[in-house]
């Protein structure tokens, strides 16, 4: 049970943190966040990234085996690369509708795949 939880935790740190570092793209198509300098946006995304540490960091800690979770240090970081991965792809092909998908990206992603299999494989 702690494991799925840790995923959940992961899942939802890694979309505060997709949205603290690119969100911010999409603020010139709303009128109050147009016209914001660089420092404004910084905070913004500061204030959001605080959510994600809101996150990340029970998730490490219940995860990770050292402190009686189902994860070394190793996993959580491999199982937090794809989540990040993955949320990033919705996000980017969602609120971004110029990105695209291609075949080197699905490509790239079984690459990961077999990376977390090889990082689980005892």
């Amino acid at each position: 049970m702690s494991g799925i939880l840790v995923i959940l935790l992961l899942v939802a740190s890694n979309t505060f943190m997709t949205f603290a570092w690119y969100g911010h793209l999409k603020f010139k198509e709303i009128p109050s966040f147009s016209n914001l300098g660089l420092f404004t946006i910084v905070l913004i995304s500061w204030g959001v990234a605080f959510f994600e540490y809101c996150f990340q960091v029970p998730a490490n800690r219940i995860g990770y085996n050292g402190n009686g979770g189902s994860f070394s240090l190793v996993e959580l970081k491999v199982i937090q690369e794809v989540i990040t991965l993955t949320v990033f792809t919705v996000f980017s092909l969602l609120l971004f509708k110029t990105e695209t998908f291609r075949m080197n990206h699905l490509i790239g992603f079984i690459f990961l795949i077999l990376a977390v299999y090889f990082i689980f494989k005892k």
